[in-house]
């Protein structure tokens, strides 16, 4: 179960910092500390995160109270590439960067099920 959001227009490292604060969470808890988090990036994340969480319960079936942040990558995107005008002819470059955010979801009981799972015996020929 995952939700990713491309070209989103914020720096990498800036929403990788609240990305740090919500890895391997409760998704309730994760909402809610973003929703308190005084960043830009923390209303994107957010909305990706509640996403992630609308695609477990309609399409999986999962109970979203035992659904945790598995894994959130922040990676980089385009950069656009803008100046501002200086003495002399010439610009300064301003880089305009964009980022793409990843999450996915797994349900605490799916961790566990798979973990249990015996390995299937395979027959051996002489």
């Amino acid at each position: 179960m995952k939700a990713i959001l491309r070209q989103v227009r914020i720096s990498s490292k800036k929403a990788a910092l609240v990305a740090d604060l919500i890895r391997n969470k409760k998704v309730k808890d994760a909402v809610d500390i973003l929703r308190f988090t005084p960043k830009k990036a923390s209303l994107m994340i957010r909305k990706v995160i509640e996403a992630a969480t609308a695609n477990a319960v309609n399409n999986f079936k999962q109970d979203e109270d035992t659904l945790y942040v598995k894994e959130i990558v922040i990676t980089e995107g385009s950069t656009l590439k803008r100046g501002v005008k200086i003495s002399r002819g010439r610009t300064h470059p301003i880089l305009k960067r964009c980022a793409h955010i990843a999450v996915k979801l797994e349900s605490k009981g799916q961790s566990a099920k798979r973990a249990i799972e015996p390995k299937k015996k395979t027959k051996t020929t002489k």
